[in-house]
């Protein structure tokens, strides 16, 4: 059983209840309910009754979503993690299926005693609203680029009153159809009614335009990072993030209608810059989800710490040693990334242009074959200004009585036009190679160490810029104009200290840029791993020599000598 003290104390590290005081603390700790369930067991399920909501202790449970053919599965929940708040806040049936993953103690609420602590703390309903409104969000917005063992504890966009000021502009610009109608009724004039309907749907179409731009922003956090979401309609598409390993503070900053409101800016502090999740809603409760999350990774990696200095002392003494789950981890994050999803077009397209290779663990990239397009625009025309003008000329011999393409009696026996235009094909296609070439030599590379972004001109000089991996500070993808919205292609914005690596015009740059993470983060890992190795082998062996050599320097060392009296 656990006590009331260290039920309040865990309480305390869940955002939930930073708003308490230690005495309502203490009051829910003796409130809940304590329970134990096996791996395989079913807390609850898909449209049972809502009796009860739960915090993880200890342990992990899986929650997955009934669909047509099967489950889908919606996040596995861990330590200080809390399910089956929505169907009591919204007094429903339960809208997924939780089970136990491995050995679990939960704490639970009554039904009854859960709502008359909503209602007693407004603070505590925030908090839920906000969990709730994410996971529900999360539901309906599925990103692709997410990691399998990736979990959202918040999704948001700006706040409603954001969405208002950027509708404000063309529900005032009604006026100018509303004049135009008024004086339609007063001359009948045709070009007034028309004008008046035009700028209608015209201002329409800005509101939807405005309305859909608010709607495609978004801010996330999850249990490895947090993440800004920036698109404009084929215009822009930006993912900013940062690994939470990687914050440095977390902070808010609101203005007089905010806090009437209750919206703000939470600023996510990082080594090379910030991340503003703007204009967000409750940002004090976005704020406490980020700092909760930022605590649970640093968390996380003491204990594998911890657990691996323990398997290294188990091994020198000869005992035996548990699995290490962060060599796991290295290892999934090196495997290829299920969200490389390519359509049958991709396929062609990579098999003519080979955009994306990878080979013997090395990542390479050529830019979209827009570029080459553009490239080899010119000679492209010109090419087929001259296969058009053989064409012609062909037709006109066979048009033209006495006039042939080969006549003996002639010199040269060819015509002249038709030997002209071969010829001058020749340049034509060298020049056309000459840029397919250059396009072809200007790749981006990620190693298991190291990016590389190499520019060879042919029958030129190379230019190769590298860095490593864990010099990576933070990655940004972008998307612009309407051609790199329509084709899927951007750059890739790499910071390396006070340098900058850019992978310009790559295809699916969101992807590009979940490679160069994934990369980063295992040889960081790796790096992390080896030093720390390093550390533990040697204060092992200090640690076991000691052990062995203890009782021979207890009798050594003998009772001390008492000092000279006084007196």
């Amino acid at each position: 059983m656990i006590s009331t003290q260290a039920r309040a104390a865990f309480f305390r590290r869940i955002h939930l209840f930073h708003a308490l005081k230690d005495e309502d603390l203490e009051e829910i700790a003796k409130l809940v309910e304590e329970s134990a369930w096996d791996a395989g067991q079913t807390v609850f399920k898909q449209g049972a009754d809502a009796d009860r909501f739960y915090i993880i202790y200890q342990g992990t449970v899986r929650i997955a979503q009934a669909e047509a053919g099967g489950e889908r599965a919606l996040a596995v929940l861990v330590h200080g993690d809390y399910f089956g708040e929505e169907a009591l806040l919204a007094r429903r049936t339960r809208s997924a299926t939780v089970r136990v993953l491995d050995k679990v103690n939960l704490f639970s609420i009554k039904r009854a005693e859960f709502l008359a602590l909503v209602k007693r703390f407004p603070k505590l309903k925030v908090a839920f609203d906000v969990s709730v409104a994410s996971r529900q969000l999360a539901r309906k917005i599925r990103f692709d680029w997410l990691r399998p063992d990736e979990v959202v504890y918040f999704l948001a966009r700006k706040h409603e009153i954001i969405l208002g000021r950027a509708l404000s502009a063309p529900i005032l610009a009604l006026v100018a159809p509303v004049l135009l109608v008024a004086y339609f009724f007063l001359t009948h004039s045709f070009f007034a009614i028309f004008g008046a309907g035009l700028l209608i749907l015209l201002i329409i179409g800005w509101a939807v335009w405005n309305w859909i731009d608010w709607g495609n922003d978004f801010y996330i956090v999850t249990n490895q990072r947090a993440i800004w979401l920036e698109k404009v309609i084929g215009l822009y598409d930006s993912r900013q993030e940062a690994p939470l390993s990687t914050l440095l503070s977390v902070g808010v900053e609101t203005d007089i209608t905010g806090r009437l409101l209750d919206y703000g800016t939470v600023i996510v502090r990082t080594y090379v810059g910030k991340i503003p999740f703007s204009h967000v809603a409750h940002p004090y409760e976005a704020a406490h989800i980020i700092e909760e999350q930022w605590s649970r990774s640093k968390q996380s990696a003491s204990h594998l710490e911890k657990e691996a200095m323990r398997n290294v002392l188990r091994q020198k003494m000869g005992l035996a040693v548990t699995a290490n789950p962060a060599d796991a981890s290295i290892a999934e994050k090196l495997a290829p990334p299920s969200i490389y999803r390519r359509s049958t077009l991709k396929v062609i397209m990579d098999r003519w242009f080979k955009l994306r290779l990878e080979d013997s663990g090395t990542i390479t990239y050529r830019k979209h074959w827009y570029v080459l397009v553009r490239q080899t625009l010119q000679p492209s025309v010109l090419i087929l200004l001259v296969a058009f003008g053989m064409v012609a000329r062909l037709a006109t011999l066979a048009r033209t009585p006495g006039q042939r393409l080969f006549d003996a009696a002639k010199t040269p026996p060819i015509d002249t036009t038709m030997l002209a235009l071969p010829i001058l094909l020749i340049p034509l296609m060298a020049w056309w190679i000459y840029q397919y070439v250059d396009w072809r030599n200007d790749i981006f590379q990620v190693t298991p160490d190291q990016i590389l972004d190499i520019d060879k001109k042919p029958f030129g000089t190379e230019a190769r810029r590298a860095a490593p991996l864990e010099n990576i500070l933070s990655t940004e993808s972008e998307r612009k104009g309407l051609a790199g919205y329509i084709l899927n292609y951007g750059t890739v914005y790499i910071t390396v200290g006070a340098a900058h690596l850019d992978f310009e015009d790559v295809l699916d740059p969101t992807t590009v840029q979940a490679d160069i993470d994934r990369r980063r983060e295992a040889r960081v890992a790796q790096k992390r791993e080896a030093e720390a190795a390093a550390e533990r082998e040697r204060m092992s062996d200090w640690l076991v020599a000691y052990h062995e050599n203890e009782g021979e320097l207890r009798q050594h060392d003998g009772p001390r000598e008492a000092g000279p009296k006084s007196g």
